[in-house]
């Protein structure tokens, strides 16, 4: 039964920080105006690793991501020898000025209905399948799979922007409903993967007022078109989550996805 809790909480939390976050106003939030440059199409595969007490499980989790400069979307699935798929998650949409601008996103976790966050930039409002809660569109909204590739952009886009110590703030959806999240850059690392030790800049997703030990730590590989090369979660229940990259792979789901982007 605590091996089984594991795979709903790993499922919870695999590739965002899926815990509610207590709402906020999106006018707390200035948005980010650096140049974007989104990555090359690809796919990620990466190794993940979930433990909680004295238990751990093993998984894997490829990301199909597509940018053609005008649209993107970036579909995560995380499967386990044990559970099969724990986690589906896509985010799709378009490119702006203030970088990536979904307009859709859909999660659906182990053994639980789908939902979904759409962002209706036509009435400048989100909305949630699993609430009445909405926001205004004014710019830079992300969703939490959409987050990590925004930051990848403005780093590859901005290299001037990630020095040690720069924070950046954006407004992140999650199921409900959405927060505040800050990232501060930490300076460069070394990175090993399967793939060769890489020099990587670390970014830290700095706790929130709702999620005081809520924790998303990026490494982000200049040499490999800023491609996150480790990442890392924990959260408030005692779960940490390890994802490191094993391959890239530059042509196959990354082009099917092309078909099916905005």
């Amino acid at each position: 039964m605590r091996f089984l809790r594991l795979a709903f909480l790993a499922a919870s939390l695999l590739f965002s920080l899926h815990a509610l976050a207590a709402p906020t106003t999106a006018d707390k939030v200035a948005p980010i105006t650096h140049k974007v440059s989104p990555p090359s199409s690809a796919d990620l595969f990466y190794a993940v690793k979930a433990d909680y007490s004295s238990f751990s499980m093993n998984g894997n989790t490829v990301v199909h991501w597509f940018s053609d400069g005008e649209r993107f979307s970036v579909l995560a699935e995380t499967t386990t020898p044990s559970f099969g798929k724990l986690l589906e998650s896509k985010s799709q949409g378009v490119i702006n000025a203030y970088g990536l601008a979904p307009t859709d996103l859909i999660e659906k976790r182990f053994r639980k209905p789908p939902h979904t966050v759409s962002f209706d930039r036509t009435n400048n409002v989100v909305r949630f399948s699993a609430s009445r809660q909405t926001y205004p569109i004014k710019g830079g909204e992300q969703d939490r799979t959409s987050i990590t590739w925004q930051i990848v952009s403005i780093a590859r886009g901005t290299p001037a922007a990630v020095q040690s110590g720069t924070e950046w703030s954006f407004f992140v959806a999650g199921r409900k409903n959405a927060e505040a999240w800050t990232f501060r850059v930490l300076g460069e690392e070394t990175v090993s993967t399967p793939l060769g030790n890489f020099s990587a800049i670390h970014i830290k997703k700095l706790p929130s007022k709702s999620r005081e030990n809520q924790q998303l730590d990026l490494w982000l590989a200049p040499s490999l078109d800023w491609y996150p090369v480790r990442m890392v979660f924990k959260d408030t229940k005692g779960i940490d989550l390890y994802q490191t990259l094993q391959r890239i792979d530059r042509r196959g789901q990354a082009v099917a996805n092309a078909r099916q982007a905005p």
